[in-house]
């Protein structure tokens, strides 16, 4: 059992998205991540690949991009 202000994994904060927009301009979420610089990793990796998609990273609740 949980005392009062215990997190467990299920209620971890995940607040730094990594999001891809495709050559159409859909944009969909990749990832969900604790800290900016874990989601600029995947992004980075990504991006790597050298699709035409553009990732980048955004903090929710930024902008009107999902």
């Amino acid at each position: 059992m949980l005392g009062r202000g215990a997190m467990s994994d299920s209620s971890a904060v995940l607040p730094w998205l990594v999001i891809r927009q495709d050559d159409n301009g859909n944009r969909y979420r990749v990832g969900r991540y604790a800290t900016q610089g874990e989601a600029q990793k995947m992004a980075d990796k990504l991006d790597e690949r050298g699709h035409k998609q553009l990732y980048w990273v955004e903090r929710m609740g930024q902008g009107d991009r999902p």
